[in-house]
């Protein structure tokens, strides 16, 4: 004759088996016992398949006539649509555009390892610029310098004009000059075009090799080349 205890337990197992079958025939229909049913985040259609395809369709789609990609935004993978650039090369220009700020231009691109004339001539057609007009100011990485932020191109026919000079100021300079030969450091560093390293840099050659004869002579000093000189033009003088 059964116990008490031995009854319990037999009453215990009875409702645990009532318990699993209203479980088992609680769950979404065709789902498997026990399987863990995935929903989408917020309601909204979770992705497919199909909408992955579609992506890599339009990654492999050829450029149209006058479809253009912004060469300062675009990710590697919207890079190798345009003639000539494959995932090595997509790869660069990011890495690049990463290290020296957007390009802004066709000739700043041209400065990637692997891109040359004729890759230049192949996308310019579908090569769009969002920094179109700005131009890198700052010291060289070669000079030590690190972020090289951009400026408005004086060149650039779609920059805004300068403002009228003020009492004291030079035509153009929109700024008090600075004397080439005598400016401390933190003076040069007020220049458009030069940063820390290249004011360094101008002592450093003043020091070692003597006073400059003329604005044009700046070109000396490692690092400054012909555009540099040209901006300075209205901003030092050389006693």
């Amino acid at each position: 004759m059964a116990s008490p205890a031995d009854r319990r337990a037999a009453a215990v197992l009875l409702l645990l088996a009532a318990v699993g079958l209203v479980v088992r025939f609680w769950q979404v229909p065709g789902a498997a016992p026990g399987g863990v049913v995935y929903r989408p985040v917020g309601g909204t259609a979770r992705a497919s398949r199909d909408s992955v395809a579609a992506r890599a369709a339009r990654l492999l789609r050829p450029l149209s006539r006058g479809e253009q990609i912004d060469l300062d935004r675009a990710g590697a993978s919207e890079l190798t649509r345009l003639p000539h650039v494959g995932p090595g090369l997509a790869g660069r220009i990011v890495a690049y555009r990463d290290a020296h700020g957007p390009f802004g231009s066709l000739k700043a691109l041209d400065q990637v390892p692997g891109i040359g004339p004729t890759v230049i001539e192949a996308i310019r057609p579908h090569a769009r610029f969002s920094a179109a007009g700005l131009v890198r100011q700052g010291v060289p990485a070669a000079l030590g310098g690190a972020e090289i932020p951009l400026i408005r191109d004086p060149e650039d026919p779609s920059a805004s004009p300068a403002a009228s000079p003020g009492p004291g100021e030079r035509p153009g300079s929109g700024q008090d000059v600075v004397s080439l030969n005598t400016a401390t450091e933190a003076e040069l560093e007020q220049l458009p075009g030069i940063g820390p390293a290249l004011a360094h840099a101008i002592v450093a050659e003043r020091t070692a090799h003597g006073p400059f004869a003329s604005v044009a002579d700046l070109a000396r000093v490692k690092g400054i080349g012909a555009a540099t000189v040209r901006r300075l033009e209205g901003r030092i003088v050389v006693p």
